[in-house]
């Protein structure tokens, strides 16, 4: 079903405050990939140890997923402006820390640990205020081309972090996280220009705030929102499974003698396609409806994640990965921007951080199922398991009543509606 479509949103170049949070935020975006590059490289030349490399690494995981639910109880309680001032300048003090310790010659990984558990702790707080920030920065028309901008945005600092972490580490162990110093001061000036529209108080009879009630609260909201649910377990589905195709085609690439370099660059391709997804997703969404961009994703990766057994060169299975990594945002951009206009203001943190959990638990589960996966099955077979747990997801998903009634953004309420719900 093809949505007529409708007049364009205007541009969001015209935004001055969403350009000033969104270019500081690309820059915050390439410091700390350009960190979690420089963090198990540090580490080996500190210590020789792959396993504490992977503590380091695992310290930003862990902190913010056991985090996740009470930021966002906290970005509904706390100003959310502050909470993102504080979260760059956290940071930024956590990186400076350790670029003294180096200096000095005294950093250790117990530090390193602590260093990467504050990072993980402020991307758990600054994510859903963000989020929950969007619709009161832009217009409820905007909405859709922030949501698909900001991935763009995720995947271009991810990209250009990882390929600078490398580069400025062979310059000496300090330059990186002395990059990220600077990455996060440059996000934390923007962000102070950022002119953000006061939130309504809260209705005086609404009983005082207890973080538990309020962490609960945000979990039966979600769950009981049939689309919101229904599009929650379809992704963290299709995001482990795909975490473990990921490792396994990882494994399988060395396994068949593809060179590292080919290796990194088809990496690298899946993040491009992303990219390219991300711009095309704003057209995408008005064109097309939420059901059919949906369930494109999962057809898509159900026919593209079998063609990797035939697949042999680092390149090509680059392209793949590229066309897989398409069609995402434009789904992503629906289902987000129905979430964010849909959701009380309220309630809008705890709904990232609920969102967010779901996430990082996909994303923690995924490659150790494709490290089973990969020493337990042939490669080809390995793939092919993924490949399969997809392809039943995208069944279920296909048939879901819910996912066929998903409505278009004009059909959600507008923000006046549910802000004073």
């Amino acid at each position: 079903m093809i949505v007529p479509p409708g007049k364009p949103p205007e541009k969001l170049s015209r935004n001055r405050d969403y350009r000033f949070l969104w270019g500081g935020q690309v820059v915050s975006e390439t410091g700390f990939s350009t960190t979690m590059i420089a963090f198990p490289l540090l580490v080996l030349g500190l210590t020789g140890s792959a396993a504490q490399s992977g503590l380091v690494l695992g310290a930003v995981a862990v902190a913010q997923l056991v985090a996740g639910l009470p930021a966002g109880a906290l970005v509904d309680r706390w100003n959310r402006k502050r909470i993102m001032l504080s979260c760059e300048a956290a940071q930024a003090v956590a990186a400076a820390s350790l670029v003294v310790a180096l200096w000095w010659g005294v950093a250790s990984v117990a530090q390193l640990v602590a260093v990467a558990a504050v990072m993980g702790l402020c991307r758990a707080l600054f994510e859903p205020a963000e989020e929950a920030c969007l619709p009161r920065l832009v217009s409820s028309r905007q909405v859709p081309s922030a949501v698909a901008l900001n991935a763009a945005r995720t995947n271009a600092g991810q990209l250009s972090g990882t390929a600078l972490g490398g580069f400025l580490f062979a310059l000496g162990r300090i330059v990186p996280f002395a990059f990220d110093v600077v990455a996060h001061v440059f996000a934390l000036v923007s962000l102070a220009f950022v002119r953000l529209p006061a939130r309504q108080a809260p209705p005086a009879e609404r009983p005082s705030p207890h973080l538990g009630r309020e962490i609960v609260e945000g979990l039966r909201w979600v769950w009981q929102q049939p689309r919101v649910r229904a599009t929650a377990l379809c992704a963290v589905s299709l995001n482990l499974f795909f975490a473990a195709y990921y490792l396994v085609i990882i494994v399988l690439a060395n396994d068949r003698g593809v060179p590292a370099g080919e290796i990194g660059v088809m990496a690298a391709m899946l993040g491009g396609g992303g990219i390219l997804g991300a711009l095309a997703a704003p057209y995408l969404h008005r064109r097309f409806s939420p059901y059919v961009l949906i369930i494109s994703v999962f057809w898509a990766l159900t026919v593209l994640t079998p063609l990797a057994v035939f697949v042999s060169n680092g390149y090509l299975m680059g392209v793949l990965f590229a066309a897989m990594a398409f069609l995402p945002p434009a789904a992503n951009t629906t289902i987000n921007t129905y979430q964010l206009l849909y959701t009380p203001d309220e309630l809008r943190g705890r709904l990232g951080g609920v969102l967010g959990v779901v996430a990082g638990l996909a994303a923690a589960i995924g490659p150790a199922l494709g490290g089973w996966l990969a020493d337990a099955l042939p490669g080809n077979a390995a793939v092919l398991t993924c490949a399969g747990a997809i392809a039943v997801v995208t069944l279920l998903s296909t048939f879901s009543t819910t996912l066929r009634s998903f409505p278009a953004v004009a059909e959600v309420p507008s923000l006046e509606e549910t802000s004073g719900s």
